[in-house]
């Protein structure tokens, strides 16, 4: 059951709402300055200090990512099913604390970290890192993979959670949230690739991380303090217990007849208290052989009266709401599936564009010339624009003609994200062409400047894309598993990696389009156009996957106790244009 202070029915919010929005973004912003600004550099703190190969350096890094990305499951777990949301959050940033503690002593201590050369050495080679320095480091970035595991899924889930569903006012602030969740985000990074990384080049590592590791003190502070302001949601119980509850239940029970009238199927409100504290779910005609583990058969009743029981095995019988929580992970996958591609096309910014950037004139004067690592701020800059804007101009007047609190729905919103990034790689190929053709003629380089509108291109689809994936997650996935839900996000920017990194690898095996040493050698505009021909590709997958979508019919708890059926923004989407809407509220379950 939901705590007293959850229970926010009526006009008078006890708990919750904006006034907690400082204390939640301030946590944010502090600790994704402390993350980005520990990792943004630390190849170069890897190779300059530890004295590590740069190709060992490089493996130490992608397991480390690939590390953070997957340990979101796992906190994502520890908040649905046993410690609930504002626990994960506060142990996990103390867990990131100890780690960033430990890699700052390792930047500082002198024994932590091997000696450098002495400054009248020509002939010196540097010592490598021991087995003691080297497992101080790895124990610090296992330290911060794990902290990261808590924090990602859950900060997103518990900021929207602190506005009601159930009002119209309360409902668009918390879809605005996630706009100002992903706007703080962003700025963190322009702040952390710029300041962070020129005090660790510049000033000192002992100093580049310790200002992250304060700043990671101060987020956990911050956090903490509005401990007495929050909606606090109780955890509702392991959600991969009772996903396997549904599935042992109708294999059990897959030779019996499914009644062809839904309310025949077994139901039970209190059972379903503790995950249903918004609403219920109800039923839908899709995955019809999970109805099976709701069908009531002789077996299962507990008296002579052949009455429902109040109390089933529940690896025997389960409730529809139940069944339909794992009906909607299903339908989630395939729009979740849609995201990679998005994915793996922006990071080709991080590796072979920065290439790019670095065989360009970058001047700007006679005495300075902008950084290659330095180009994605085009990319943070476009995508921060493209969230206020989209706050600021277009929900408000989308709102107007659409009727739904939030302009435009996440599945439209995604799709244009889509569509921008298709743009982004094929422009990018175009201009590759441009570059290596004046390479090769002898003509000089061309200006950097050539790269801005693919940088652009990427922010704006992110600024679309990657929120309305995110609302996706939050608003389908069942009320109980929403951390779960959410670090399903982080997967896909995982894949979305690995995908990248499985490509470059076939590609250069190969063929001859992408060589180690000049790119002119190569072909990397066929690169892009691969990318742009896969994303093609995926948006057709992706408009059948919204057309079919079900969104999930919910029974919300009016504000006087009335209850009313709202199955998502229900929406036609022929093609990414026009877009086209229908109503909002509807009596059954609704394809689209």
């Amino acid at each position: 059951m939901k705590e007293e202070e959850t229970q926010n029915v009526g006009p008078k919010h006890k708990k919750g709402g904006m006034r907690t929005m400082p204390f939640i973004m301030a946590n944010e912003a502090c600790e994704k300055l402390a993350v980005v600004g520990s990792s943004a550099n630390l190849l170069s703190y890897l190779t300059a200090q530890l004295h590590m190969p740069l190709t060992k350096a490089a493996t130490t890094l992608t397991n480390f990512g690939g590390t953070s990305s997957l340990t979101p499951l796992l906190g994502a777990f520890i908040a649905d099913a046993f410690a609930g949301r504002f626990w994960t959050i506060t142990v996990a940033s103390i867990i990131y604390q100890f780690g960033m503690v430990c890699l700052t002593l390792s930047a500082t201590l002198p024994g932590l970290r091997p000696p450098p050369c002495p400054p009248t050495s020509h002939d010196c080679r540097p010592a490598a890192a021991t087995e003691g320095q080297l497992a101080m480091l790895y124990g610090s970035l296992l330290l911060t993979a794990l902290g990261s595991g808590g924090i990602r899924p859950c900060v997103a889930a518990f900021g929207a959670e602190q506005f009601e569903e159930t009002g119209q006012k309360q409902s668009t602030k918390m879809w605005n949230f996630f706009n100002w969740y992903y706007f703080c985000m962003g700025a963190s990074i322009l702040v952390a690739v710029t300041l962070i990384v020129y005090i660790q080049d510049n000033v000192g590592w002992g100093w580049g991380f310790g200002v992250p590791t304060a700043l990671m003190a101060l987020s956990v502070l911050c956090f903490v303090v509005g401990f007495p302001l929050y909606r606090h949601m109780n955890p509702a119980g392991s959600p991969l217990t009772r996903l396997a509850q549904v599935i042992v239940a109708a294999v059990r029970k897959r030779d019996v007849v499914v009644p062809e009238d839904p309310g025949l199927l077994y139901e039970n409100d209190l059972l379903d208290a503790g995950i249903s504290a918004t609403g219920r779910l109800l039923h839908t005609n899709q995955f019809t052989f999970l109805d099976h583990a709701a069908v009531v058969t002789p077996s299962d009743t507990t008296d002579s009266s052949g009455a429902p029981p109040s109390k089933p095995s529940l690896w025997r019988l389960s409730t529809v709401h139940r069944i339909e929580e794992l009906k909607s992970l299903i339908r989630m996958v395939p729009i979740w599936a849609a995201g990679i591609p998005l994915i793996l096309a922006a990071a080709q910014q991080y590796t072979f564009s920065l290439q790019q950037a670095r065989s360009m004139d970058r001047r700007l004067s006679s005495s300075f010339s902008i950084p290659a690592s330095s180009m994605g701020v085009f990319t943070i800059v476009s995508m921060l624009l493209t969230v206020s804007l989209y706050d600021r101009l277009l929900i408000p007047v989308a709102r107007r003609f659409t009727g739904l609190d939030r302009g435009i729905s996440f599945l439209h919103r995604m799709g244009i994200g889509f569509a921008i990034s298709v743009v982004a790689t094929f422009v990018a190929g175009f201009v590759e062409v441009k570059r290596r053709h004046r390479a090769l003629m002898g003509d000089g380089v061309e200006s950097v400047f050539w790269l801005v509108p693919q940088y652009i291109l990427h922010g704006v689809a992110e600024g679309f894309m990657s929120i309305g994936h995110l609302e996706f997650f939050y608003d389908q996935a069942p009320e109980s598993m929403r951390s779960t839900a959410t670090a399903l996000f982080w997967t896909a920017i995982s894949a979305g990696n690995y995908c990248s990194t499985l490509l470059v690898i076939v590609l250069h095996r190969f063929t001859n389009w992408l060589p180690d040493d000049d790119l002119n050698k190569g072909r990397l505009e066929r690169l892009y156009w691969l990318i742009t021909g896969i994303q093609v590709l995926n948006l057709g997958y992706y408009t059948l996957c919204a057309r079919s979508y079900t969104f999930k019919p919910l029974e919300l708890r009016g504000e006087e106790g009335d209850e009313k059926v709202k199955g998502g923004e229900v929406e036609m989407l022929v093609s990414v244009w026009p877009l086209k809407f229908a109503g909002e509220e509807l009596n059954e379950s609704s394809s689209i």
